[in-house]
């Protein structure tokens, strides 16, 4: 059995945080579930990371960097329209295959609203800085025009809330959005 470097055991932890913060958030999901899910110790989960903020953090991040990824590779030589259409297949692709990067996002605003509630500014600081380069991803590609962005992120969450709801793809309430911003089915590659 080849062992993992501390980096590899690290990526493990974001990987299975991502998707257990997915499932029950961030109050409702345990280190142990985590540690569990990885094959590691709790305390060896705290060595990687000093608590369950940074490993949510670091999730989040993950989850926004993903996102941001997806809009980059799908635009790259695009421009306008065409990029448009591309991001918006490529994002719906990506929450089709992979639902708990939905979720997790989903989750990730949750914990904001409720950090800054109490208090704690430091998950709506990283958020929404991901966030914002998210917004530049595709705002870059969309011609740096500040309501074609703003209509393309709209869309986007509303695209969020409707899946989350598990609205099917053939249901009405689709038939007003273009049709790369439907949803995609689950892609059968690998």
């Amino acid at each position: 059995m080849v062992r993992m470097s501390a980096e590899e055991r690290r990526e493990s932890v974001i990987r299975a945080a991502m998707s257990e913060f997915a499932r029950g958030g961030y109050h409702g999901t345990s280190t142990e579930a985590i540690a569990k899910r990885v094959g590691v110790s709790q305390p060896y989960l705290f060595r990687l990371f000093p608590g369950k903020k940074a490993i949510f953090l670091a999730a989040s991040a993950r989850c926004l960097e993903d996102t941001r990824k997806v809009f980059e590779k799908a635009s790259e030589g695009l421009h306008g329209e065409e990029a448009l259409h591309a991001m918006a297949v490529a994002y719906s692709q990506l929450i089709a295959d992979d639902p708990d990067k939905l979720q997790m996002q989903l989750q990730t605003y949750v914990a904001v609203a409720a950090a800054d509630a109490a208090g704690d500014h430091e998950f709506g600081e990283m958020v929404r800085a991901g966030w914002m380069e998210i917004w530049q991803a595709a705002h870059l590609p969309l011609g740096a025009d500040v309501n074609e962005t703003t209509t393309f992120m709209a869309y986007g969450m509303l695209v969020n809330v409707l899946s989350a709801l598990k609205f099917p793809a053939d249901h009405r309430v689709w038939e007003g959005f273009y049709m790369s911003a439907q949803p995609q089915e689950k892609s059968t590659q690998s």
